[in-house]
């Protein structure tokens, strides 16, 4: 009779050679939601004590006043009021004000691109520090542009659609004043990780059906998209799945990475309770129509559940005429670059992902390969 190997031995032989001491030293996955306020002190608590290096950049907070399309919600029902709180970076030296001098908001010369970038943490936590958003600062140099952070309302208090209509938004708010802020209004992207590339593909769609900002580009890395991820897995979990080849893949994976039923968690906590089927805003793989939506930039993983949704959703808006550009990094898990960041796997991914948002902001740089 032949001995099964653990899961932890199965999975170690699927992860990219270079990321296997990180993957070994992996904490083993709790449940965020069992103590969501706890979750986020000990996220917060981390982050402090390793302060961001702001040099180069700086920040300005602002809050914008939600009324109609940016209500709150409670308990699923929308209601107005309360503020948004955005924090915008630019490059230090760069002022607001030049498009206003020239009088003309679309001089390159005078204005930056803009990003408007999307936290992920599962639509539950993951919002950085005043002034200390990484990815923001990281963005802010190597672009470079004006990058606009949006610290949208979190679930499971703040169900769907608060999220989503708190980026949208924050989006009409950074168009209407782009030239008091120094940005090009003809090169506005949303970008986002994880939870934040689905709140930037739900805002891609939004925009176009509401007839609202133009956007250049969405950057989706490793986005969640589709609630129906996990949910196959999830129910054979309580039956016999032995033969079940989705199942068979979920079991091979670590609980120290993040599977479909970890995904499957998230959505439970971001839906309003007893949905059936997740709305299009929410999860933009059950959007019908994709055609007229900006280029998009599509980055998966390939121990990451949401794999395979990233990848149809991308073959969709190519088969849609969206001019996609799809990147796959071999042997990794979602989030890995946090805990191997000092790997070639996840400098390149983070320069590819980079990249592409340069290449798409600035087309007069050289070509990202």
């Amino acid at each position: 009779m032949s001995v099964q190997p653990e899961k932890t031995d199965r999975t170690a032989m699927r992860v990219h050679p270079e990321l296997v001491a990180a993957f070994e030293a992996l904490p083993r996955n709790s449940d965020p939601y069992e103590d969501i306020e706890a979750s986020r002190a000990g996220f917060h608590e981390m982050l402090a004590a390793f302060p961001a290096d702001r040099t180069g950049v700086c920040s300005e907070r602002f809050d914008i006043p939600r009324t109609g399309g940016g209500a709150a919600t409670d308990g699923g029902r929308l209601t107005e009021g309360g503020t948004l709180t955005v924090e915008v970076y630019r490059p230090e030296g760069v002022v607001g004000t030049a498009a206003e001098d020239t009088g003309n908001t679309s001089s390159a010369g005078n204005v930056l691109p803009a990003v408007l970038h999307f936290h992920g943490g599962g639509f539950a936590l993951g919002r950085a520090l005043p002034g200390q958003d990484r990815v923001a600062i990281e963005l802010c140099r190597e672009l470079p542009a004006v990058i606009i952070t949006v610290e949208y309302r979190l679930a499971p208090e703040h169900r769907y659609p608060a999220a989503v209509e708190d980026c949208y938004l924050a989006l009409e708010w950074v168009a209407g004043r782009a030239g008091e802020l120094g940005i090009d209004p003809a090169r506005i992207a949303v970008a986002g990780k994880s939870a934040g590339g689905g709140l930037s593909a739900a805002v891609a769609l939004m925009a176009r059906d509401r007839g609202g900002p133009e956007l250049a580009y969405q950057s989706l890395c490793v986005p969640d998209l589709d609630d129906r991820v996990g949910a196959d897995t999830a129910a054979d979990a309580a039956t016999d799945a032995t033969a079940d080849t989705a199942a068979d893949t979920e079991r091979a994976l670590d609980a120290r990475v993040l599977t479909g039923r970890g995904v499957q968690s998230s959505w439970q906590h971001y839906l309003p309770e007893g949905t059936t089927q997740a709305e299009a805003y929410a999860a933009p793989a059950r959007a019908t129509e994709l055609s007229g939506l900006p280029p998009a930039h599509v980055l998966v993983c390939d121990l990451d559940p949401m794999r395979e949704a990233g990848l149809a959703y991308a073959r969709r808006l190519m088969d849609a005429g969206v001019p996609v550009t799809v990147r796959n990094v071999p042997g990794a898990w979602h989030g890995f670059e946090l805990y191997a960041p000092d790997t070639r796997v996840a400098k390149e991914m983070t320069a590819h992902w980079t990249g592409q948002l340069r290449a798409a902001l600035h087309p007069e740089s050289p070509a990202v390969v």
